[in-house]
C-alpha cells in the first residue's frame, strides 16, 4: 500500500479506480479554491484528497478482512435480537 496525501486534481475523483495491477482509492475528498498569489500565478480551482494504492491481491485481502468482521457482527447483532425476543417472551 502506498498513500499519496495532499493529491491535487482539476477533474473530481472517482472514489475508486482499478487497472491492470493496482485499486486506487481517493478518500477526504475536498473541493477547494486558492486565489493566485502574484499575476502569473492564478491560483488553483479542484479537489484535494489523499489517494492509497493497493495491489489486487493487498486489495482483496482487505475486502476479505472487512467481510469477515461484518459476518461476525451480524452474527453478534442476531444473537442478542434472539436473547432480547426469548427475553421478551
Amino acid at each position: 500500500m502506498k498513500v499519496y496525501p495532499k493529491t491535487r486534481s482539476n477533474a473530481q475523483p472517482d472514489v475508486k479506480v482499478i487497472d491492470e495491477y493496482s485499486v486506487w482509492v481517493a478518500s477526504d475528498i475536498q473541493q477547494i479554491s486558492e486565489p493566485g498569489t502574484t499575476e502569473e500565478d492564478s491560483g488553483f480551482e479542484g479537489y484535494e484528497y489523499t489517494l492509497t494504492q493497493y495491489d489486487k491481491d493487498e486489495y482483496i485481502r482487505l475486502i476479505d478482512d472487512r467481510a469477515a468482521e461484518l459476518e461476525e457482527a451480524l452474527t453478534d447483532t442476531e444473537t442478542a435480537l434472539t436473547e432480547l425476543y426469548e427475553s421478551i417472551m
